[in-house]
């Protein structure tokens, strides 16, 4: 999977940072999945490699402007373009269905494509999950915040072992076509009548990637749990730690909240976003600080850039 960062402030832009977006793009398939969408997201799209004409779902956490504010204007533009016959759909709280219909029909705006809105809620309440098909998971958890909100969790199902071709050469099975039915771990009768089991041809299956998207919330233990043994945790980090009063106060986290995340789960590399704008360069206090306080209790840390983009791998297949 590949991460791409469009939106990285909290509460307003900057001229750095726009608010909370952030592309996934899906490994083996011309798909790409939006988390969050602030006013401005359709922007930054443009201002990206990305494809916008590739966007099959959006899954949105909370219904905060900085959050919501660019859905409608990218939906709008979607369907203007002519561009999306398969059609998006949409998870996020209860409310979401509501201001998405008050924006398009006060605005006299038709989306001349399928568009389905999914409410996370249940599934949140109930353990089930979001969204599933051949190749991935979607779960989500209810975090602590002023409004309803939500983290998710995509998971790539295990991946098929890999092929021992050279076994498959001792055995004198004839390359082409037949291969790759095998490398499925399909059963196979050769020409010379030999039935071949696929799955003896490959090795053990493979993990997939798993990634998780965070905010907003103060520290609490759903997310450490819907994180736990995440390639990626890409978590807020709204405030430093000596504004710790404060993010109580507002229900967001300090730098040091997220590394803890990090740290209890067990996950493999976290990034901080949803910085506040107090926190620019030329500030008493920097990214660069925020980032020190979670290294100290998280190494693996990383802060996100608008437009920052990260291959995420499985720990055990990385270098």
């Amino acid at each position: 999977m590949q991460v791409t960062f469009l939106g990285t402030s909290s509460g307003v832009p900057t001229r750095a940072r726009n608010v909370s977006a952030v592309a996934l793009r899906l490994p083996q398939r011309a798909e790409m999945w939006l988390f969050d969408c602030g006013e401005g997201t359709q922007h930054q799209f443009l201002r990206s490699d990305l494809r916008l004409s590739q966007l099959r779902r959006v899954f949105i956490t909370h219904m905060h402007g900085d959050h919501v504010f660019g859905l409608p204007g990218l939906l709008a533009s979607l369907g203007l373009s002519g561009s999306c016959n398969e059609g998006v759909d949409l998870y996020g709280p209860d409310p979401l269905e509501t201001f998405l219909q008050g924006a398009l029909s006060s605005s006299s705006t038709r989306i001349g494509y399928p568009l389905q809105i999914h409410r996370v809620r249940p599934a949140a309440e109930q353990g089930t999950l979001v969204f599933e098909d051949d190749a991935l998971t979607v779960r989500c958890t209810p975090l602590t915040h002023r409004v309803p909100a939500y983290a998710y969790r995509v998971e790539q199902k295990p991946l098929a072992g890999r092929f021992d071709i050279e076994r498959a050469r001792a055995l004198e099975i004839p390359p082409g076509p037949v291969y790759a039915r095998l490398k499925r771990g399909e059963t196979v009768t050769l020409e010379d009548g030999r039935v071949m089991d696929g799955t003896s041809l490959c090795g053990p299956d493979r993990p997939g990637v798993s990634v998780v998207y965070c905010t907003d919330t103060v520290f609490c233990e759903a997310a450490v749990e819907l994180a736990r043994g995440a390639d990626l945790l890409i978590h807020e980090s709204t405030f430093a730690h000596a504004e710790a009063e404060m993010a109580f106060q507002k229900q967001h986290s300090t730098s040091t909240m997220a590394a803890q995340t990090a740290a209890e789960a067990g996950v493999g590399q976290l990034v901080l976003t949803h910085l506040s704008p107090r926190y620019a360069h030329g500030n008493p206090v920097t990214p660069d600080d925020l980032l020190a306080e979670a290294r100290a209790i998280f190494p693996e840390t990383l802060v996100a850039k608008d437009f920052m983009t990260l291959d995420v791998k499985p720990r055990c297949n990385s270098s």
